[in-house]
């Protein structure tokens, strides 16, 4: 069974910063793909940012430049480096993780709030 958990979530006036941090634990094979997605309310959830195994990321347009996603291999563990933050960025963030293996369902966390005030 795979687990994460996320944490750094919290209120923050616009222009500021947080990080997000996502623990996996379990059956984690070594080639796997975490990343962050974000729902606001009404919206659908999107992708925010992924980064590989070897370390090669991806952004959303929206987030280009004011975000970073990094990961810690051997502490199986992916951040989120959230800068300039806007009151467009308000939304429940959510860890996802996908395990380049047949068979292999994603996982996602259970979720953590990042409010951004004007």
């Amino acid at each position: 069974q795979v687990q994460l958990v996320e944490s750094g979530g919290g209120l923050v006036r616009a222009g500021g910063s947080l990080r997000l941090s996502c623990a996996a634990s379990g059956s984690i094979f070594n080639v796997n793909t975490m990343a962050w997605y974000r729902q606001a309310p009404g919206k659908l959830r999107e992708l925010v940012a992924a980064v590989g195994s070897g370390g090669d990321t991806n952004y959303a347009d929206s987030v280009k430049g004011r975000f970073t996603i990094s990961r810690n291999n051997t502490k199986n563990t992916a951040y989120l480096q959230m800068n300039s933050l806007k009151p467009e960025d308000t939304a429940v963030y959510y860890c996802n993780l996908v395990i380049f293996l047949p068979g292999r369902p994603d996982y996602w966390g259970q979720g953590t709030q990042v409010t951004v005030s004007s």
